[in-house]
């Protein structure tokens, strides 16, 4: 199934910031068949539970991709499927999103331990924050903003809690590393989130993988230029294909 493509959003804004990049890759490849798969909405941050729904939830031997927590996930389902799964894309996907000794190129500590306990307080409040962040960049950052939050699905306090948590455990390191298949990973150049030095970090990390920036967009790349992103994603797809 080298003509399916998995692709799982990111936290706290459903599966609406991925329509319009599924739809321009769906018009630049009519054999490619590209699905959203919202994610799981579990009260638990164990990344086990939640790579073990995935796991149930989308076929073996697709293409895995995801957009910034999506694509952390995407990136452990991989490596967990080994041969199983035909190769990875992330788009402005930190291995880590919270910054640490071994990986600097991420978001402060004290930076992520605010927004933990903003959204306790006030999840709403903390996810018109965040659509904020992910269109920092962004030509029209105001009205990408307000596309972003537009399409946030209602989820439980706890479960939007959850995914923070789960954002912060996180390390994919070692995934990308064990999975031997294609990859290729996308970085937007103005991100209010992921540090665009990250794309450079990842690229000394791994051997072998397409890393690119686009350097004069935001977090939420996806939705401002869908159309170059898919036109990147395939890019390296059909590379990929003639190999």
């Amino acid at each position: 199934m080298r003509d399916r493509l998995f692709l799982l959003p990111g936290w706290g804004l459903g599966v609406s910031p991925l329509e319009p990049l599924a739809a321009a890759l769906r018009g630049l490849d009519e054999h490619l068949t590209v699905e959203i798969e919202p994610l799981p909405e579990l009260e638990s941050s164990d990344p086990a539970h939640w790579l073990d729904e995935l796991d149930e939830r989308i076929p073996q031997n697709v293409w895995l991709g995801g957009w910034s927590l999506g694509g952390m996930l995407a990136s452990e389902l991989a490596a967990r499927r080994g041969e199983h799964c035909c190769g990875l894309l992330t788009l402005a996907s930190n291995p880590s999103f919270v910054a640490h000794e071994q990986w600097p190129s991420a978001m402060p500590g004290e930076t992520f331990d605010a927004f933990l306990a903003g959204c306790s307080a006030d999840p709403r409040q903390t996810l018109k924050r965040f659509s904020l962040l992910c269109a920092q960049g962004a030509q029209d950052s105001r009205g990408l903003s307000r596309l972003l939050l537009g399409g946030a699905p209602s989820t439980s306090p706890a479960a939007v809690m959850a995914g923070l948590e789960l954002l912060a455990q996180l390390d994919t390191r070692d995934a990308l590393q064990a999975f031997r298949g294609p990859q290729f990973h996308l970085f937007a150049g103005l991100d209010g989130l992921v540090p665009a030095e990250a794309a450079g970090q990842v690229f000394a990390l791994l051997a072998d993988v397409e890393v690119g920036l686009i350097e004069q967009a935001s977090h939420g790349f996806l939705l401002e230029d869908p159309h170059g992103v898919a036109g990147a994603i395939q890019a390296f797809l059909h590379e990929c294909g003639d190999d």
